[in-house]
């Protein structure tokens, strides 16, 4: 992980060593939050999406959009067509570092990640900010996961579900999380 730690708004502490410490309680009400809004970009291993889920993805992007920058950037499952399990992984993993800038707060979804509620992602979207990145990089892996490379250089690991999800649908399920954390820092009602 990263070497980068910083102190989130409601008592959440990300550090290096990736731990996750919650101090309080988060209110059910949201007052509106002054953010810097760091552009996000999301960087997606897979094989061509369906229409309907990109039309789906492309709305919340469009939303999200409102409040700050996005991209979505889809990166060919095995590039290299290897035959074989680690290779293809070694091949994803260098194909998303080269796209990961050295001022990135790079963020890899993992089975294994911290469990963040959805007030919990609004902090680390809003605090991000704080921690000198120009962007923030959500990585979603392939089909047998993140290499090591981008295992190393994430800054924070977190995952979406308790269940493994396929990179379609833990690309739907962030970027609905996304435009629900800014309406969470907006105080806005979509979040209840």
């Amino acid at each position: 992980m990263g070497t980068a730690a910083f102190q989130l708004c409601a008592g959440l502490n990300l550090s290096a060593s990736n731990h996750l410490h919650v101090q309080g309680s988060t209110n059910s009400k949201f007052a509106p939050q002054s953010v810097r809004a760091l552009p996000i970009r999301i960087l997606s291993v897979g094989k061509k999406r369906s229409r309907g889920l990109q039309l789906v993805v492309d709305e919340y992007v469009e939303k999200i959009k409102y409040y700050c920058s996005v991209e979505d950037v889809l990166i060919r499952s095995n590039p290299r067509n290897a035959r074989d399990q680690r290779a293809q992984v070694d091949d994803e993993d260098m194909a998303v570092m080269n796209l990961i800038r050295s001022d990135d707060w790079v963020v890899m979804l993992d089975e294994h990640g911290r469990d963040l509620r959805s007030e919990q992602m609004a902090e680390l979207v809003a605090d991000a900010g704080n921690t000198g990145a120009s962007r923030i990089s959500f990585c979603i892996g392939g089909p047998y996961g993140h290499g090591r490379k981008i295992r190393e250089r994430a800054n924070l690991s977190i995952k979406l579900s308790s269940m493994v999800l396929n990179h379609q649908i833990a690309l739907l399920v962030l970027v609905e999380q996304l435009y629900r954390s800014w309406t969470i820092l907006r105080g806005q009602k979509y979040h209840h």
